[in-house]
């Protein structure tokens, strides 16, 4: 059993009592969070498409942690003009486990 669910603009194939890393979510730690739109349901037997979202569904996680990702390094340079730039950046993470989807 999957869904598709759209977290903060992103869409994750979701199974019960797995973790995902997800954008940064503002609940605090060892709450729980619930995700309504569900774009596609799979339960082995049948398959539900919503359009957009499916009326009805939801999906439950507890949130785990925040973090922050790997450095991602951004280097910028135009050759034989003497331009070179370089800069940094560690994306905000929040852990999840999602409990049910119902």
């Amino acid at each position: 059993m999957f869904a598709v669910v759209d977290i903060a603009g992103q869409q994750f194939n979701v199974e019960e009592n797995r973790k995902y890393y997800v954008p940064r979510l503002g609940n605090d730690v060892d709450t729980e969070v619930s995700f309504e739109s569900v774009l596609l349901y799979n339960n082995g037997k049948e398959t539900k498409v919503g359009l957009p979202t499916i009326d009805g569904m939801k999906v439950t996680a507890k949130v785990l942690e925040h973090l922050k990702d790997d450095k991602l390094i951004v280097f910028k340079k135009k050759k034989r003009k003497g331009y070179q730039k370089k800069n940094g950046h560690r994306q905000q993470l929040t852990r999840i486990e999602v409990t049910k989807i119902a």
